[in-house]
């Protein structure tokens, strides 16, 4: 994708959002219009745009029920100090509520993968992981061993430097390298943009790259930089990718009403560590990753 490409797309979408597409305050997108959220046939809407990846049957919010919510969660533990133990346990959870996937640092791919076999929950581990800063080479490497390790779905970060300083082909080729590891093994590739770092602008533009280097999901955050996932983003991003990527959405999302709102605002994939009281509706107090 050309840099003049690139700047007609971001152009038109912040045409768009002049045009009241998005409720914003200055330059910060907070979501969809006010009147429009709340109004039945725009929440269907925006879920019908991710409705494949979706199990729901009625709809979102306090309509979903506990089995389409939890196969929409990566059951996630990417704390550094987590033991096997902590990873055997995320695993028996991940099959008791059957969570999408679990996600977990690269070196316990191989447990987990034994763990889970013969069930429907995914293995899902992170690469380049979480500054993103390491070179296309060794997230290429990085992801082609943890899939022959028995990963199923891939979270990558991009070079957020790379893009900041509107290095575009960098970021791509980052992005593609990555995708076409994926796909050689028949598996989901998901780019984390981190955006809590970004401007709008550059939060569409790595919509864009993403999109453009075939990866499956735009991802929000890490959950290990200064913010996590919005409401406001998520319908940013939903806007830019369009149906045909995924949207997952993480990084603070620690209760049901948390996770409502992210698939209300377009999020068809929920990252949490916290997905057991999500699902069960615990109200106790989470931590994040």
């Amino acid at each position: 994708m050309s840099d003049k490409l690139i700047d007609r797309v971001v152009n038109q979408v912040f045409t768009e959002k002049a045009l009241h597409k998005f409720y914003c305050v200055g330059d910060t997108c907070a979501g969809w219009e006010r009147n429009v959220v709340d109004q039945p046939t725009a929440v269907k809407q925006i879920v019908n745009n991710g409705a494949e990846r979706i199990s729901a049957g009625k709809g979102v919010g306090s309509e979903l029920n506990d089995i389409s919510l939890a196969r929409m969660i990566d059951h996630t533990m990417l704390k550094p100090e987590a033991t096997p133990q902590e990873i055997t346990t995320l695993c028996e959870e991940a099959k008791k509520y059957n969570f999408a996937s679990v996600c977990v640092n690269p070196s316990y791919v191989p447990l987990c993968s034994k763990l889970l076999v013969g069930t429907d929950v995914k293995v899902c581990t992170v690469i380049g992981f979480p500054l993103g800063a390491t070179s296309t080479a060794a997230k290429r490497a990085e992801a082609e061993d943890v899939l022959n390790e028995g990963a199923q779905e891939i979270d990558m970060v991009i070079n957020i430097g790379k893009l900041k300083a509107g290095d575009y082909q960098y970021v791509f080729n980052d992005i593609n390298q990555v995708v076409l590891a994926a796909k050689r093994k028949n598996a989901v590739a998901k780019v984390i943009i981190e955006t809590a770092l970004l401007s709008d602008e550059e939060k569409v533009k790595a919509c864009l790259i993403s999109k453009e280097a075939k990866a499956d999901f735009v991802k929000t955050s890490t959950g290990f930089s200064k913010g996590g996932a919005t409401a406001g983003d998520i319908a940013l991003m939903r806007y830019v990718v369009g149906s045909s990527v995924g949207v997952k959405a993480s990084g603070g999302v620690r209760t049901l009403e948390d996770a409502e709102e992210m698939i209300k605002s377009g999020a068809d994939r929920i990252g949490a560590s916290a997905s057991v009281k999500i699902v069960t509706g615990d109200k106790s107090e989470s931590k994040g990753y």
